[in-house]
């Protein structure tokens, strides 16, 4: 029996896909549906249950649930903008560790999210090595409670049981819940298909230019690839980045929806909100060497074949 939490969300779904695909459905799915259209990435998809998080987290206190063989652990609050530190640290950290030493327990294979968002502004580089994680300086309080949860992991000594993933940019089907939290490939999409034109945010560097900020923008069916390599190699254990390893600049980005749709590229810039400029990562970049001499040999897609895969759903927005 597997336990996916965040099973309603954006990568959980779309990991949830992916098990289908592999013939998987003894899956209880955790979430907490709330009040936005999170529940139709459930449509279609072959699972034993589905239990609200608080229900799941009583029954874990109340031992009332049945052995699990792996708990894949996506739920949290990704958003970058919110500045509840508790609801952070109780949603985000003290909800991991409760799951977390319910699997060890357990002796089931963890295998949780955390984020590239812990990486702040890449003063420390973007290497998933115990040492760069331990002095990691986060921007915003998602990021910070990803780092504590790395950092509780780190010094338990559970990184010999645990498998973490650093998420950097992902984006694909199934994220149109996510509001402000959507990529800009999904948030843009309207823009580009129907103004023709992009509005990205300037940049407030001297060293880039406006457009050439840079991320590592993954797609969010090579993720789940990675994530099913990791679900079936729990001996593969630690804490990795899950990028391509290439950045792109946001131009480029957006020159590959342009392209995707057949129109000539037009993009115009405007000012980034006050609030965002001292949280704003300007680069990213996963290191993937770890990933590599763990045995993971997955191939990324290029970025003009993801954006374009992505836009045949955008267009009629399709889930997987």
């Amino acid at each position: 029996m597997i336990v996916l939490t965040g099973g309603a969300g954006f990568i959980g779904s779309c990991f949830l896909w992916k098990l289908n695909r592999e013939g998987i459905s003894d899956i209880i799915v955790v979430d907490d549906l709330d009040s936005t259209d999170k529940w139709k990435n459930l449509v279609g998809k072959q699972f034993l249950d589905y239990i609200q998080k608080d229900d799941f987290l009583r029954l874990i206190l109340e031992d009332k649930l049945p052995e699990p063989s792996h708990i894949v652990h996506m739920g949290a609050c990704s958003s970058t903008t919110c500045t509840d530190g508790d609801y952070f640290i109780k949603n985000n950290y003290e909800y991991s560790k409760i799951l977390a030493q319910w699997a060890f327990r357990r002796k089931a294979h963890f295998l949780y999210a955390s984020s590239a968002a812990t990486y702040g502004d890449g003063t420390n580089g973007y290497a998933d090595n115990d040492e760069v994680t331990k002095i990691l300086r986060p921007l915003n309080m998602y990021g910070f409670s990803k780092q504590l949860f790395d950092l509780w992991v780190l010094d338990n000594g559970y990184d010999k049981k645990a498998t973490g993933i650093k998420f950097f940019n992902v984006f694909g089907p199934n994220e149109y819940h996510k509001g402000e939290m959507m990529s800009i490939v999904c948030k843009k999409f309207n823009e580009a298909a129907v103004d023709g034109c992009i509005r990205l945010f300037k940049s407030y560097k001297k060293e880039y230019e406006h457009g050439e900020q840079k991320r590592d923008f993954i797609y969010v069916k090579d993720a789940v690839e990675v994530m099913f390599w990791m679900f079936k190699n729990p001996e593969a254990a630690g804490i990795f980045n899950l990028g391509t390893g290439i950045a792109h600049t946001w131009n480029e980005l957006a020159g590959a929806m342009f392209k995707a749709l057949g129109k000539t590229p037009k993009i115009e810039y405007i000012e980034m909100p006050e609030y965002l400029r001292p949280k704003y990562q300007y680069f990213t970049q996963a290191k993937i060497d770890k990933l590599r001499q763990a045995g993971c040999d997955i191939e990324f897609s290029g970025l003009d074949d993801a954006v374009a895969d992505y836009v045949k759903f955008l267009k009629n927005k399709a889930y997987l």
